[in-house]
């Protein structure tokens, strides 16, 4: 059958799209032509359906699209460069070099029309879930019955080697339990990964998992226009998550190479590259891009910008007053209207038990804080009292699915009106590790709680009890780990954390911690690290965090009998404290003075302050708290046996019951 006009002009977009990825991965002899070649028939029909606005990529009402796999960048850039984003044909060509607009994986905030920072496979399956969510959120804040404000849909590219990752097995069973029918995935099936041929390690029944899942499954010919057309105009009325298996060639239009491995992860070379474009009658050039093809892709910009001045004038027409105001207050959160609680009276109380009235404190004030917990809600004392369910309510029920729930958050806070907040076990981060890296990478100010933060877990025993994991989220740069010794610090880390653009884990207490007087004798929570008891003359210094913090003023008490004069240092952000100027650190941390640093966690990363560590140098074990830190250690009697060795004093028993 002729094709149509129309599909004639589709396939002149699409083949342009193919050389231009491939030119960009043989420009810079890095990168992977395969699946962008793939997948050029699909984006341009998608490019007909989508809602933006390329001169301004901020547009809250805008159809996010996601592509899962990022190392398929070359299609990314081609298309945002065709469709008018702030990207130039010179940037194309700069493809994977130094300081360019076109990274080898995408970047939010480095390259405009860039949704969010995807990285490893699956990531962003998960990170469309999370735009999916956080716009459900929000219609559910701001729409009426007659007028909907948001009302986009999130479309998702994803591949084989992003089903294959345990994350989108979690995201995907949220999305359809939670029936996003915003969601869309679009799945390019071409059955080809780096070592081969699918088969060698995945017999999957895609189709059957979803149905499974709560999905609608839709089938194509991902190189049909007419196919893909109908099936996007299918899903604009659709009453569940949406998943589109696109049947695709890998490297589809690259001669010999078509359907190959080899295309995946490799440049063509320019022989392959000049034969394809010749077959389709384009000239050899390299980023040649038709006139004609241009003015078709740059269309997007006075659509775009027509969509998005009617959507203005519907959000200032007068009967929507009170949607704009509730509009208002998630756009421009207020924080200085949240009346944190005073815990100067209340004696002892784990830190997850006031974190969980300061998340409270938080949620009243500010309608777009919202979050829950990996079914852990009752222990990390997360539940937003009173506020409702997901979706209409602020509390989200992640079920036990770390990873993707991290991941999903991580889009939540980049979608312009939700503050979101994720909780676990403390332990259990290693679960979510790389979505936290990818929030450190971004800057995206998403807040983990994290809960039993040590060896105070107790009976639970090792498998429960952190001990490296506080050394690993301190090793991550742009990630802020706060461990507060009392509730009244941790007010002060969660006010530090509310004015930064950065991601904040608060490594939280399960028991309780004597509540201190708020005086410090030098320095601010919000530097770090301060001084919070000196003794006049210090010739020694006591640092901690946590739980260790009363353990060392209590050591300190007694070293004094012996001739020891210590600062104790308590440190809720050691991060923070890093970043400080040499001469309030110095001041906190007097170089002068001999140091012992106390932490019930492996802390080496004290050693940049510290001639002494008393940490953990290996597992925990199954017993009651108290028992434990007498074990490992963390007694007063062997805080002050290692103080006297750094000091070359000798040890002697004193009255513990003195101070």
């Amino acid at each position: 059958m002729a094709m149509t006009e129309q599909n004639i002009m589709r396939k002149k977009m699409a083949n342009t799209i193919r050389f231009l990825a491939a030119d960009m991965v043989q420009a810079a002899n890095s990168g992977h032509p395969g699946a962008p070649m793939g997948l050029a028939d699909i984006a341009v029909v998608l490019s007909e359906h989508l809602n933006h606005n390329p001169k301004n990529p901020k547009w809250l009402n805008r159809d996010r699209l996601v592509f899962s796999g990022g190392h398929g960048s070359s299609l990314i850039y081609s298309l945002l460069h065709l469709w008018g984003y702030d990207l130039s044909l010179e940037d194309l060509k700069n493809f994977r070099q130094l300081d360019s607009k076109t990274p080898g994986h995408p970047e939010f905030g480095h390259t405009d029309g860039v949704e969010i920072t995807t990285g490893p496979l699956g990531q962003g399956i998960a990170n469309a879930v999370g735009f999916a969510m956080a716009a459900k959120y929000t219609g559910n804040q701001v729409n009426s019955e007659t007028c909907e404000l948001i009302d986009h849909k999130v479309y998702c590219l994803c591949g084989d080697g992003d089903l294959q990752e345990g994350i989108s097995y979690e995201a995907c069973s949220l999305a359809g339990h939670l029936k996003l029918d915003n969601m869309v995935l679009i799945y390019d099936s071409n059955e080809i990964t780096i070592e081969g041929d699918t088969s060698i390690a995945w017999s999957e029944d895609v189709e059957g998992r979803f149905v499974a899942q709560g999905w609608d499954v839709k089938k194509i010919n991902g190189h049909c226009y007419d196919d893909i057309d109908r099936v996007l105009n299918e899903v604009k009325t659709a009453t569940k998550p949406t998943i589109i298996i696109a049947n695709t060639i890998i490297g589809k239009g690259a001669m010999e190479l078509e359907g190959t491995a080899a295309t995946h992860g490799s440049p063509l070379g320019e022989t392959i590259i000049a034969e394809s474009k010749t077959k389709e009658g384009f000239p050899a050039e390299s980023f040649y891009i038709p006139e004609d093809v241009l003015l078709r892709f740059r269309c997007a910009i006075e659509k775009g910008d027509m969509l998005e001045k009617q959507w203005i004038h519907l959000h200032k027409q007068a009967p929507l007053i009170e949607q704009n105001e509730a509009m208002d207050r998630m756009l421009n959160p207020d924080f200085s209207a949240i009346e944190f609680p005073d815990f100067t009276e209340s004696g002892s109380m784990a830190t997850r038990d006031s974190n969980g009235k300061i998340l409270n404190a938080i949620a009243k004030a500010v309608p777009s804080f919202v979050g829950g917990s990996a079914d852990l809600a009752p222990s990390n004392k997360t539940d937003l009292k009173d506020m409702g369910d997901f979706p209409k309510g602020r509390n989200m029920h992640f079920g036990i699915r770390e990873h993707s729930m991290a991941a999903i958050t991580n889009a939540m806070a980049l979608y312009g009106t939700v503050i979101p907040f994720n909780a676990t076990f403390f332990v259990f981060s290693d679960y979510l590790k790389p979505s936290a890296r990818i929030a450190a990478l971004t800057s995206i100010q998403n807040f983990f709680v994290w809960t039993h933060d040590s060896i105070g877990v107790g009976e639970d025993g090792p498998t429960h009890e952190p001990i490296e994991q506080i050394s690993q989220f301190r090793a991550l740069p742009n990630f802020y780990v706060w461990r507060p010794a009392d509730a009244t610090e941790n007010v002060e880390a969660w006010k530090t954390a509310l004015s930064m653009n950065a991601p904040h884990g608060f490594v939280l207490s399960r028991q309780k911690l004597k509540t201190l007087k708020p005086k410090r004798d030098f320095g601010e929570v919000a530097n770090g690290a301060y001084i919070v008891k000196a003794r006049k003359d210090a010739n020694f210094t006591l640092m901690a965090s946590g739980s260790e913090l009363m353990l060392t003023l209590q050591a300190a008490c007694h070293l004094e009998i012996l001739g020891i004069k210590a600062n104790v240092v308590s440190v809720p952000c050691l991060d923070l404290f890093n970043e400080q100027d040499r001469e309030y650190r110095e001041t906190v941390v007097n170089p002068t003075t001999k140091v012992l640093a106390v932490e019930a966690a492996t802390a080496t990363e004290y050693y940049r302050y510290a001639d002494d560590v008393l940490g953990m140098e290996g597992f925990g074990a199954s017993a009651p708290a108290d028992l434990l830190f007498e074990k490992f250690g963390f007694t007063i009697e062997n805080v002050m046996r290692r103080a006297c060795a750094l000091m070359n004093v000798e040890y002697k028993k004193v009255d513990l019951g003195k101070c």
